[in-house]
């Protein structure tokens, strides 16, 4: 368990699996985490049961799903995760989705990130951790600036949302960058 000031990550239990289920059921949640609709229609309970029983049996070095939660009353709010964690190269991919829109623009995310990179670059020693978002995403641009995340390029018009079209827009951050940095 990795604890912050507003947030603890923790390892996924079954009991998450209703909020996991519901957030990638909610088109606005989908909407501001991928940029669109699921690709395959609504997520069943057996598919996404499915996906974490795969999980557990890849390398839990490769990577991992965690449950965020409020510290205040253990309320499941999101996830978070990595993936592709090489130690050769020294880099992984994150991701983090707050699935609980109250909690949206509190922080939360923000904290999340910034103790699952703590954990990335000082216990699992890796050297640059990356992620990707879309270009109407602005919130979530804002809180990995704000975390140090270099913009290192755009896939341009990558990401259809309705109607329109959007650039992906890649992420890095190295560690060097993460230890210097004040504004955590």
């Amino acid at each position: 368990m990795i604890e912050g000031k507003l947030v603890r990550l923790r390892a996924l239990r079954p009991e998450d699996l209703d909020a996991q289920l519901r957030w990638r059921n909610d088109p606005e949640v989908v909407h501001w985490a991928t940029g669109g609709q699921p690709r395959f229609g609504p997520v069943t309970r057996e598919a996404l049961e499915r996906f974490h029983e795969a999980r557990l049996l890849e390398d839990p070095r490769d990577g991992a799903v965690l449950t965020v939660e409020e510290r205040v009353d253990g309320r499941v709010i999101g996830m978070a995760d990595y993936r592709d964690a090489d130690p050769f190269t020294g880099r992984a991919t994150v991701g983090i989705t707050i699935g609980e829109r109250d909690r949206w623009g509190g922080g939360y995310g923000t904290e999340a990130l910034a103790l699952l990179l703590d954990h990335l670059f000082g216990a699992r020693n890796l050297r640059r951790v990356e992620l990707d978002t879309w270009s109407g995403n602005e919130r979530a641009m804002k809180a990995f600036r704000r975390l140090g995340f270099v913009e290192e390029g755009r896939r341009r018009k990558a990401v259809r949302v309705g109607r329109e079209w959007y650039d992906e827009v890649l992420y890095g951050l190295l560690r060097e960058e993460w230890e210097g940095a004040t504004a955590r």
